[in-house]
């Protein structure tokens, strides 16, 4: 199997699969299979991309990026599905079901397709990784392999501080603002950005893809660059803050003065950028 036809295999794969679920999500209130769907499809697909027989049995750092792509998709695909309330969509989706009105349907299919585009291009940074012919282990499959388990453990940590205080707090309009989320408005967000730049660490080698000749590695970087702007700029941080300002309204304007959107550092005085 050449690399070129397991590109396209992994295509057609995802899209399949958001062509699955478009069939669930179009019905009222189960919008939020789409992301479950989503996250465990580009795992599969990375796991597939990494370890795939291509010139011989898989190496050890084919294995062990399958396996952090496999715990990735593993742990957010789960919970989301947890947060899932039978008969209510996600606010975004909802939103975008008032929006398109009659359309939604049709509109939907075309918008998880391109959702299937956006995670191919996320498992080619996972194949890219997985297919680096430099000796293993290298100092940089070590400090990628940190990069991604400290992003999966930070993201877990912070759901469990929102989870809690969700428990906890008696007010419908309060917001989060302990723990991580005292750092960030989207502390979950930035810690799924950086598992992405573990991918490219790897890919990209000891040797800044010179030494082996494996310049490929650099297409990793798509990764994160394509996260950070699907994130922070597209479908991530913009319509969730429009839905926090609807239900939350002075509650969330007051935190979006005081702690910037993305990147974990204190809390400002002034309007905060990403």
């Amino acid at each position: 199997m050449s690399t070129v036809l397991l590109a396209a295999m992994l295509a057609a794969g995802l899209s399949v699969a958001m062509a699955g679920v478009w069939l669930v999500a179009r019905r009222p209130g189960a919008s939020g299979w789409t992301d479950v769907v989503w996250s465990y499809a580009v795992g599969l697909a990375g796991g597939v991309g990494a370890l795939a027989p291509i010139s011989g049995a898989p190496t050890p750092r084919q294995w062990l990026v399958a396996a952090l792509a496999g715990a990735w998709s593993l742990r957010l695909g789960t919970h989301i599905a947890r947060r899932i309330r039978p008969g209510h969509d996600d606010p975004r989706y909802a939103q975008l079901r008032s929006e398109w009105g009659l359309r939604f349907p049709r509109r939907l299919f075309a918008f998880l397709q391109i959702q299937a585009v956006a995670g191919w291009l996320l498992a080619i940074s996972i194949l890219l990784a997985a297919r680096n012919p430099s000796p293993a282990f290298a100092w940089s499959d070590i400090a990628g392999s940190l990069l991604l388990c400290t992003a999966i453990a930070g993201e877990a940590v912070a759901d469990a501080q929102l989870r809690a205080f969700a428990r906890s707090s008696g007010n419908r309009v309060a917001v989060c603002q302990t723990g991580l989320w005292s750092l960030s408005r989207h502390p979950n967000y930035f810690f799924e950005w950086l598992g992405w730049c573990g991918y490219a660490v790897i890919a990209i080698g000891p040797g800044g893809g010179l030494d082996e000749h494996y310049l490929w590695g650099w297409l990793s970087l798509v990764g994160p660059v394509f996260m950070y702007w699907l994130l922070v700029h597209v479908s991530g941080i913009p319509p969730l803050e429009a839905h926090m300002l609807r239900s939350r309204g002075e509650a969330f304007r007051d935190t979006q003065r005081r702690i910037r959107a993305f990147w974990p550092v204190p809390r400002l005085e002034e309007h905060p950028k990403a």
